[in-house]
């Protein structure tokens, strides 16, 4: 259950679905100190538990934002995320984006922060081995990257003393990622995947007259309608039969219930799963071009599409 959604619904909807997501079934609750609701999403957590759910079924993960990638502030985030979501430790925490730019809330798709900069390793490690003393004290069980690139990757897989457990990025049938999930898999790093249906309520700002619909794509609808279901169910039947965790959001709970019914139901067989190879796009939704820093023109400059990171100028003037 994933549970940004604070550009479109209340700190108190999302923590009414979360609340409601776990009595229908989901034990996975994705959150995020930025998306400012770990506080509500706490009081439902604690319900749940109260009720009789064992904290040992929850699997809650939170995510450090852009703004504290400097270590004490990345140790006081976690902090904070544990006393808001009312947790003795978490599961998983995530360094959110692998850059320290940030950008006000609601921010347009220009928005820049002037006092951005690109992926530095030697900075992101200084992160990473924040997070890894908090593996040692006993108040996170697994690190994991976020919005990352192979070349990313083997950096931190070479220099990590705890290796990431799992990776989040976005993933769905127009938007495969195969390299990025087929070396996460090598590693032994279970993908997390966003956006699982194509991202229908994704933010203005990361949407594009070129975006594809996934549910939309003739392959999808074709086995949609083969299976009875709508195609949304197929993308989140394609992401459990390839082997990535999807992370669906929705406040309403016919969506979220119908969500885990399909990701538990009758998987997509090898031919269906063959057959939406051919869905593949390239299509990236959440591109992130408020967070490029001054001397970086293009949002592929985030993404080190070449296979090598770019620096302060970018691939244009690097």
């Amino acid at each position: 259950m994933g549970t940004f959604g604070s550009d479109r619904y209340s700190a108190s909807e999302v923590a009414e679905a979360v609340g409601g997501a776990i009595a229908a079934g989901y034990r996975l609750i994705d959150c995020a100190s930025v998306y400012g609701n770990e506080r509500e999403v706490g009081v439902a957590l604690s319900a749940a538990i109260d009720r009789g759910i064992p904290r040992g079924d929850l699997f809650v993960m939170s995510k450090v934002w852009n703004d504290a990638h400097e270590p004490t502030a990345a140790i006081a985030s976690v902090r904070q995320s544990l006393a808001d979501l009312q947790l003795d430790y978490l599961d998983a925490v995530f360094v959110h984006w692998p850059f320290p730019n940030h950008h006000p809330p609601f921010a347009d798709t220009g928005a820049r922060d002037p006092d951005a900069s690109p992926y530095v390793h030697a900075k992101y490690m200084l992160l990473w081995s924040a997070l890894e003393s908090l593996v040692d004290e006993g108040l996170v069980r697994h690190l994991g990257t976020s919005n990352v690139t192979i070349p990313k990757l083997q950096l931190i897989l070479r220099d990590a003393r705890i290796a990431p457990s799992l990776s989040e990025m976005e993933l769905h049938p127009c938007f495969q990622q195969p390299q990025l999930f087929q070396f996460c898999v090598d590693h032994d790093i279970q993908p997390i995947g966003y956006s699982p249906l194509g991202s229908p309520s994704r933010p203005e700002r990361d949407r594009d007259d070129d975006d594809v619909v996934d549910t939309e794509h003739p392959v999808v609808r074709r086995i949609a309608a083969a299976h009875g279901v709508h195609p949304a169910v197929i993308c989140l039947k394609w992401a459990v039969t390839r082997g990535q965790i999807p992370i669906p959001f929705s406040v309403k709970a016919s969506q979220y219930e119908g969500n885990l019914a399909a990701a538990g139901g009758t998987p997509l067989s090898a031919a269906e799963i063959e057959d939406l190879k051919s869905v593949e796009r390239n299509s990236r939704l959440i591109k992130g071009q408020v967070f490029l820093w001054p001397g970086a023109d293009s949002w592929l400059d985030l993404w080190d599409v070449d296979g090598t990171i770019p620096g302060p100028g970018g691939y244009e003037r690097r």
